[in-house]
């Protein structure tokens, strides 16, 4: 079995590299719709593209801001002083490594959602419970994207990195990478390019066993049940679309960078001491909703804690320009003129009201690129 695209060839010797553009508003490529100026902005549409201007750049001494699909990025109102490179690179590549299961090597900068899509068509299961997440292939790895029960972590078999130090690509097994809840460790570093990744996946069109229970009573079905691959995907996109979770140019709901907030993680001492403030706050009987995470930890809701601390759908910053999205509290939203700042705003609000309540300190998610809470 074997993919309709070609991977792209890489090669290690410095080519010419594309000229690049000048004061490129860095908003168009953007889920928010917000940000300044790149100082140069470059598409690279193939691997060898994508190594040799980052190569180029580090050999410059130039700033360097490698830009996905934009959709986990927060970026400032004053831009990028420096390069920044659009990955656009294309190919896909299926093979049979026998036992029912095959690996799909994808290049970074082919479109997540439309890799899950064809995946489902071709009758391979274990992506779908992560239909319609925004962005890039080579983000996936960064964050450990996760939704609906299933991660990256699950899937991933191995990366390709073009070690920014070195200069030299290198293929990294997912063991290797740390990958942990919505982090790696790659995520924070700048030390490395996601060229290229490999999932292991099903065959024969099952799904992954669906283990999410909102997922699962959509579907009728119980804990660790299989179904069609396309049955789960098309309930996941639903599920999405109701939280204003799929990418829709005419809903302002989705101007945003997907959830703005991790769920917070506490350690084993920290976590009574959360629970009785919470329980201080809004009475003992009250049910606060909580996961096991490794080694010990729990896991709360930030959405729940948001809306616990008083921050409804819906509720605005600064001038109206933003507020929280009418589907679901943890997404920010640009309602339109805003400006970085106006959403920043919004988030230290947010994040002071949670914290004032609770003693709950709420992280961002998407990547702060000329800006911070």
């Amino acid at each position: 079995m074997s993919g309709r695209l070609p991977l792209a060839t890489v090669t290690t010797p410095l080519s010419s590299v594309p000229q690049a553009q000048s004061a490129v508003s860095l908003a168009a490529h953007t889920t928010l719709r917000l940000g300044g100026p790149a100082a140069r902005f470059l598409p690279a549409t193939s691997a060898t593209e994508l190594i040799d201007a980052v190569r180029a750049a580090d050999t410059a001494g130039e700033p360097l801001l490698l830009l996905g699909g934009g959709s986990n990025v927060v970026v400032g109102d004053a831009g990028f002083a420096g390069l920044v490179v659009r990955v656009a690179t294309t190919g896909r590549r299926v093979d049979s490594i026998g036992d029912g299961l095959v690996e799909l090597t994808v290049e970074a900068g082919e479109d997540w959602d439309s890799v899950v899509a064809d995946a489902v068509d071709q009758g391979l299961g274990g992506l779908e419970c992560l239909s319609g997440v925004p962005g890039l292939v080579g983000a996936t790895p960064v964050q450990n994207v996760g939704a609906y029960g299933v991660e990256i972590a699950d899937l991933l078999t191995s990366v390709d990195l073009l070690d920014r130090r070195s200069g030299q690509v290198r293929r990294v097994a997912a063991a290797e990478l740390g990958l942990g809840y919505r982090t790696s460790v790659l995520k924070g570093t700048d030390s490395a390019v996601v060229l290229r990744a490999r999932f292991r996946l099903t065959s024969g069109g099952e799904s992954a066993p669906i283990r999410y229970a909102e997922l699962a009573r959509v579907l009728g079905v119980g804990a660790d049940e299989r179904v069609p691959a396309e049955a789960a995907r098309q309930a996941v996109l639903e599920l999405r679309r109701g939280k204003g979770m799929v990418l829709d140019p005419a809903d302002h709901d989705t101007w945003s960078a997907g959830s703005f907030f991790t769920n917070p993680v506490l350690d084993a001492d920290t976590f009574p001491l959360v629970l009785a403030r919470i329980q201080g706050q809004l009475g003992e009987g009250v049910a606060v909703p909580s996961y096991p995470a490794a080694d010990g930890h729990h896991k709360l809701s930030a959405a729940w804690l948001i809306e616990r601390a008083g921050f409804t759908r819906g509720h605005q910053g600064p001038g109206g320009r933003v507020a929280l999205s009418g589907k679901h509290t943890l997404a920010l939203t640009n309602r339109g003129g805003a400006c970085a700042e106006d959403l920043l705003t919004l988030a230290r609000e947010v994040r002071d009201g949670v914290r004032s309540a609770f003693g709950v300190e709420l992280r961002p998610e998407p990547v702060l690129v000329g800006c911070a809470l």
